[in-house]
C-alpha cells in the first residue's frame, strides 16, 4: 500500500512541478529536471544527510522515468490541468504525508533518535518542495505562512508516538497520514495560516 500511494505521490508532485515550471517559461528539458528534483529530491536530501546509501532513485532508476513522464504528459495536456486544481491540492497533501511517513519509517529502521526521525520525515516531506520553489525563483512554501511544515511534523509525530508505544505499523502509518491529509486539507478549506512575523522598522 505504501508503495502504492508513494508512486502516486511522486507522479502528483512532478505534474504540479512542471506547472510551476511551465509559468517559468522553462523548455521541456527543465521541465523534467524541475519535476524529479520535486518528488525525488526530499527523499534524496534525506539520505545524504542520514548517510543512508543508496538513494532511492539510484536503486529505483524508473523512478526518474516516471517523473519525467509525467512532466511532459502535463506539459502536453496543461490546458486541461487548470481544471483539476483541487484535485492536485488533494494530491500534494497526500504526498506530504506519504513522504512524511516514509522518512519517519527510514530513520526508524537505522534506530536514529526522535527527534532526528522527526527532522527525517519533514525533510523527506518539504524539501523537494522547497528546492522547486528555489529553482523557480520562489519564495519556498515551507517559510510562507500556509500550514505545511508544521502538517508534516504532526504527521511525524503521531507515527512516531504509535510506534513507541506499540501499534501495528499498517495502522500507525494509515491513522498519521489520515491525521496529517485531514489539517491540510481543512487548512486549505478554511485558510488557516501560522502567525506571521511582520517587521518594518529599519536599524539606524
Amino acid at each position: 500500500m505504501l508503495l502504492a500511494l508513494y508512486l502516486v505521490a511522486i507522479t502528483a508532485e512532478a505534474m504540479t512541478a512542471a506547472l510551476a515550471a511551465g509559468r517559468r517559461d522553462m523548455d521541456w528539458v527543465g521541465v523534467c529536471i524541475i519535476a524529479c528534483v520535486t518528488a525525488l529530491g526530499g527523499g534524496s536530501v534525506r539520505d545524504v544527510l542520514l548517510g543512508h546509501y543508496p538513494l532511492t532513485w539510484v536503486i529505483h532508476p524508473e523512478y526518474l522515468w516516471i517523473t519525467a513522464g509525467a512532466a511532459l504528459l502535463t506539459a502536453i495536456a496543461a490546458p486541461v490541468m487548470r481544471r483539476l486544481h483541487r484535485l492536485f491540492l488533494f494530491l500534494d497533501a497526500l504526498g506530504l504525508v506519504v513522504f512524511t511517513v516514509i522518512g519517519c519509517q527510514i530513520a526508524l529502521q537505522m534506530q536514529l533518535p526522535i527527534t532526528v526521525v522527526l527532522i527525517s520525515g519533514m525533510v523527506t516531506g518539504c524539501a523537494g518542495g522547497i528546492l522547486r520553489d528555489i529553482l523557480c525563483n520562489d519564495i519556498p512554501l515551507l517559510l510562507r505562512k500556509e500550514l505545511y511544515a508544521s502538517v508534516s511534523v504532526l504527521t511525524g509525530g503521531l507515527f512516531i508516538g504509535a510506534q513507541h508505544f506499540g501499534a501495528d505499523l499498517n495502522i500507525s502509518m494509515i491513522a498519521s497520514m489520515l491525521a496529517g491529509l485531514a489539517l491540510r486539507l481543512l487548512a486549505l478549506r478554511f485558510n488557516w495560516q501560522m502567525p506571521k512575523f511582520v517587521y518594518r522598522d529599519e536599524w539606524r
